[in-house]
């Protein structure tokens, strides 16, 4: 039976782990104290509270739906509703109707509202005609706004934001992003649609769910704790050396990490593997758990599930806040409000605060969309394999539909259909 090593214990390598296992003898190596990554839920006295990973739907997550089948976890229908609040509520408006999209009834004799209401309609219209008839442009996102006569409401006040949302990055980063993804991705999910939008879930019980069946199952296997400081490859195989200066020799190794890190601690990496693993930026971000209203829209009726906060009303911000309705995208009940805040412009109240975290994002531009596209170039080669949510689209779904691809290329079965893995 083959020795494998996996480098990562986030949702590309758990995924991989838990086909291989069996299949073959593998060892999970974890620089931190927990396994899940961004899958990370949050015990706020006796309620669950996920952090980074929240959401999967009906239509895009195919693996990851067949992997909580397997585990036997269930999931609860959720919300996906989107807010905008600019200038400490200047500017506010929420997607959910009428009503709450001229939250400011001033808004409604604003002809920049109607101008940015009138370039949503134009924007879904010419993104569906492009992918229909497979004509999209190869320009990044802000220089097809900008060649089209897109509006700087439209720009500033909803594409922006909800896209900065989605990736948790800057929205002066996301007009970097390449058009072509950007319309598949909207496509896929339905946000170039009024109706006929995905069903989104929740994990009952927080996505620590799903991290503590897969451990239970690796058991001696998942070693937390234990960072990788190198990985050397020769013919005798992969040498894993860790922080503690012991080294283990495998049969392959699969980085399910970032890419920078694989970079850094790849000590042998070959020129191409180099020039690929360097395409990949990531955006480090961080997250507050909190109960403090004051980080969510000025209007009650505004608040959403994401909601997108910004100081200035312009299209290049740089950087990214974002509060999450825990209570409505979790279905939490009670009056105490739970809220992830990404960045907050200003701090909660610390008698407020539950927890801190950070975590990297990646960022996508034309370099990176481009590098993904070579992976397979450097995929098995001399023993290393390579995944994570940053060789697609950044999400959970993705992350786990490389770590299904690689096992899959290593011989383990996938009980599940319907994925690309």
């Amino acid at each position: 039976m083959q020795r494998i090593a996996i480098v990562g214990s986030g949702i590309a390598g758990l995924g991989a782990a838990w086909l291989l296992d069996g299949v073959a003898e593998v060892t999970v190596f974890e620089a931190a104290n927990r396994a899940g990554g961004h899958a990370n839920t949050v015990m706020a006295g006796d309620q669950p509270v996920d952090t980074g990973f929240i959401v999967l739907n009906d239509r895009n997550y195919p693996n990851f739906e067949g992997l909580l089948a397997a585990l036997d976890v269930p999931t609860r229908d959720s919300d996906m509703s989107f807010a905008v609040s600019i200038g400490q509520g200047a500017v506010e408006w929420a997607g959910d109707s009428w009503r709450t999209l001229f939250a400011q009834k001033s808004r409604a004799f604003d002809p920049r509202h109607w101008r940015m209401i009138a370039d949503i309609v134009r924007f879904n219209r010419q993104a569906r005609q492009l992918i229909a008839t497979d004509a999209l442009p190869s320009m990044s996102l802000g220089e097809f706004l900008d060649r089209n006569d897109y509006s700087d409401a439209f720009a500033a006040r909803y594409l922006l934001p909800m896209a900065a949302a989605i990736w948790s990055t800057p929205t002066a980063n996301m007009r970097d992003f390449p058009v072509g993804a950007f319309m598949h991705f909207f496509n896929n999910h339905g946000l170039l649609e009024l109706s006929n939008r995905p069903q989104w879930k929740t994990i009952v019980g927080g996505s620590q769910r799903y991290v503590q069946a897969i451990a239970r199952r690796l058991g001696a296997g998942l070693r937390l704790a234990c960072p990788v400081a190198r990985v050397r490859r020769d013919d005798t195989g992969a040498h894993i050396t860790l922080r503690s200066g012991e080294t283990e020799t495998f049969d392959s190794v699969i980085f399910a990490c970032h890419a920078d890190q694989t970079r850094r601690i790849l000590a042998d990496a070959s020129t191409r593997e180099r020039a690929l693993l360097s395409a990949f930026g990531f955006q480090p971000n961080r997250a507050i758990l909190h109960s403090d209203v004051a980080l969510m829209p000025r209007r009650r009726g505004v608040w959403a599930s994401w909601n997108y906060l910004a100081d200035r009303d312009a299209v290049d911000d740089q950087r990214v806040a974002v509060s999450y309705w825990m209570n409505r995208l979790q279905s939490i009940p009670g009056e105490r409000q739970y809220i992830v805040s990404l960045n907050p412009l200003t701090e909660p109240d610390p008698q407020h605060v539950i927890r801190e975290i950070e975590y990297d994002h990646p960022v996508f531009d034309g370099d990176a969309i481009a590098a993904q596209k070579r992976l397979d170039e450097i995929q098995g080669v001399n023993r290393a394999w390579f995944c994570g949510a940053w060789t697609a689209y950044g999400f959970h779904e993705d992350g786990l539909a490389s770590g299904v691809r690689v096992a899959r290329a290593l011989g383990a079965p996938v009980p599940w259909s319907g994925g690309d893995g």
